[in-house]
């Protein structure tokens, strides 16, 4: 994998670290839960045909402390919004995986004409107590990589530290972007998303992995019901909550396919 060029914003008084690579139509992406302490081949896929921006979330990896200062969820979204335009992204494709497709859902949904065209991976933001979420910030650490990934190995592969790296900070940092994202979404999926989804205008692609045991392949059609503009759902085989780490080349084209329409 090629290394991206790294560069950092300052958001509420702390550092943002943005990853970019490739050339082409500018993508941008919002990592899911957990964050990403490293690039993915996923993100090289998209990198073949795109510039892909990938911002990372307050708290999150790359995100210092800043989730410290954002106290509500309304504070999320505008630190979301405004990461984005620092980041290049205004107008650009906008692609978001589990609590980050939640908040790139948000964006598109309030400024309608910063997004062109979104594509979510089992985003965070609905609940339906009838059917409801697993709530990962409750399991033990041990079952944690087999809710979020169809191939648990893949999420400890994501969260290893890197051989040679003997910083005691990149524990504590993983740690903090599970806290970050729990801030987000306290109680779980409780955002009322479902009130602004009618003002999402981009057209709209819904990814799930075929095994996901966080969000219920159900959610997915109450996006799709929800959302003013062109939906199209699409399943992902053999992956799990977190499809772009299972299946990293496929949930890519389906990206690139959507996002290439004019």
């Amino acid at each position: 994998m090629a290394e991206p060029e790294s560069f950092t914003v300052e958001l509420n008084g702390f550092s943002s670290r943005i990853w970019k690579a490739g050339s082409g139509p500018k993508l941008g992406f919002i990592a899911g839960f957990g964050g990403l302490p490293r690039w993915i081949p996923f993100l090289d896929a998209l990198a073949k045909e795109r510039t892909i921006i990938v911002p990372s979330l307050p708290g999150f990896p790359g995100g210092e402390r800043g989730h410290t200062v954002l106290d509500n969820h309304l504070d999320w979204v505008l630190a979301t919004h405004l990461l984005l335009h620092k980041a290049g992204l205004d107008g650009a494709d906008l692609a978001g995986s589990s609590v980050g497709g939640s908040l790139a859902a948000e964006v598109a949904a309030i400024w309608a004409s910063s997004v062109r065209r979104l594509a979510l991976i089992a985003p965070f933001g609905l609940f339906d107590d009838k059917e409801p979420a697993t709530d990962p910030w409750a399991q033990r650490a041990p079952d944690v990589p087999g809710l979020l990934c169809a191939d648990p190995a893949r999420w400890e592969a994501l969260k290893a530290v890197p051989e040679g790296h003997n910083d005691p900070e990149w524990p504590i940092e993983q740690t903090r972007a599970s806290e970050a994202a729990a801030r987000i979404f306290w109680p779980l999926g409780n955002t009322k998303l479902e009130k602004r989804l009618p003002l999402i205008e981009a057209p709209t692609l819904l990814l799930w992995g075929e095994e996901d045991r966080i969000m219920p392949r159900s959610y997915a059609d109450k996006f799709a019901h929800g959302i003013s503009g062109k939906t199209e759902i699409k399943t992902i085989p053999g992956a799990g909550h977190l499809a772009e780490l299972d299946q990293p080349d496929a949930v890519a084209q389906a990206i690139l396919a959507w996002t290439a329409q004019p």
